[in-house]
């Protein structure tokens, strides 16, 4: 039976479409989340021999994003628990999947050590890392060695753009976030005086640009654009430069810790900017760390509202017993596992060289998404939520113009 073939989508015309928060699942007919039933050549007395995959996870295990990396880690290990227990046969061997784990502390440099290791260890995929600064430098390693790449969480658009054959990523990228992002802050807010602010990481200067370059095309009158370290929690010089251009909104690029952090400077400074932000401070952790500062701030998401998410719901019940809460992205994890395993079994093998090519091919009924490939790796659907804190949690955005 070829997985790969399942009950498509309707595609959209151009590259990598955008669609804000409200836009429905197309139903189909989907099998229950982890259940998949493989057939199976054994019998009661017929031994089959085992065979050992090792999928490589690197992500931020340690240091101040490491709540992004347990997430992402855990969304693999969940799928690989879920596999292991269909004892799917490939090339007539039973497979037993395992991760191998690797910590790049959101550190170029130590990611493309990770990376070497994963690739001395012959590991047959790579699902990581979690942020763009690690990805771009680790992702010529993996090339190199004809290791299959997929980025969930990756969203710096040079990623797909390196002309790599077997890089992947499972959400929108910053071209799409900024976009929308900039329709909220000069459609919804009416935004006539816009600060920027960045933390110079690879992921918080590309959605910065884009942002600064769609609010441009809205006519949006660009005040100043600052720049901070992805290390630092003292805004206040940043701000007071800012506050001195009298904005009524401001844009960050960046994660969730120093957003948190800035949230409470720019209400102590007297600023009564909207703040708006990407996907990197869509977190539980923002709300925890900012607490009632937290109120009012919006922020964009590539993909669907979990609870939106097909099996989105079932997935939550069975992953946060096992792990805790969801922080971003396992779900999408999740599903690259699923992704990867799927290619190994239409191919019949396990070889990167083999089942790499059937990759371009996945037509998945994911729980994040349909998730078929462009040419370069990208979704060929990609979506955008908006979010915005009430009372202490997440909740959509109902978009209107101004």
């Amino acid at each position: 039976m070829n997985l790969m073939t399942s009950p498509t989508v309707r595609q959209n015309q151009g590259h990598l479409p955008t669609r804000i928060v409200g836009i429905s699942l197309i139903s189909l007919s989907l099998m229950h989340c982890g259940k998949k039933e493989t057939p199976q050549e054994t019998g009661p007395d017929k031994r089959i021999e085992t065979s050992t995959v090792t999928i490589g996870y690197v992500g931020a295990l340690t240091g101040a994003l490491a709540h992004y990396g347990k997430d992402e880690e855990n969304g693999v290990r969940l799928a690989i628990d879920d596999l292991n227990t269909q004892k799917i046969v490939i090339a007539g061997k039973q497979i037993q999947f395992k991760i191998e784990s690797e910590d790049d502390q959101a550190d170029p440099r130590h990611a493309t050590n990770a990376a070497q290791r994963l690739v001395d260890d012959n590991v047959s995929a790579v699902i990581g890392h979690t942020t763009s600064s690690t990805t771009l430098p680790a992702s010529i390693l993996y090339n190199k060695a004809g290791i299959p790449l997929f980025a969930p969480a990756v969203t710096n658009p040079k990623y797909t753009q390196q002309g790599f054959p077997y890089t992947f990523r499972l959400i929108a990228n910053d071209i799409q976030q900024g976009q929308a992002l900039a329709q909220i802050a000069a459609q919804h807010f009416a935004a006539k005086r816009i600060a920027v602010i960045d933390d110079r990481s690879a992921y918080g200067v590309g959605i910065a640009d884009e942002f600064e370059k769609h609010i441009k095309t809205l006519n949006g009158n660009l005040v100043t654009h600052e720049s901070a370290n992805d290390k630092e929690t003292d805004f206040n010089a940043v701000l007071t430069r800012i506050k001195k251009n009298k904005p009524d909104l401001i844009f960050f690029g960046g994660n969730d810790g120093q957003a948190a952090a800035m949230i409470q400077q720019i209400h102590n400074l007297g600023i009564t900017a909207q703040f708006i932000a990407g996907d990197g401070v869509h977190t539980p952790e923002f709300i925890k760390l900012a607490g009632k500062d937290a109120e009012g701030v919006v922020t964009t998401l590539p993909g669907f509202p979990l609870e939106k998410m097909r099996n989105g719901l079932e997935f939550k019940q069975r992953f946060e017993p096992k792990y805790g809460p969801i922080q971003l992205y396992a779900p999408y994890y999740y599903d690259a596992m699923q992704v990867i395993a799927l290619a190994m079994q239409v191919a019949g093998s396990t070889d990167p060289k083999v089942y790499a090519a059937k990759l371009k091919e996945t037509n998945y009924p994911g729980i994040t998404n349909q998730i078929q490939f462009d040419p370069h790796g990208d979704l060929k659907v990609g979506k955008i939520s908006a979010y915005v804190v009430k009372n202490g949690q997440w909740v959509d955005l109902e978009i209107k113009s101004k």
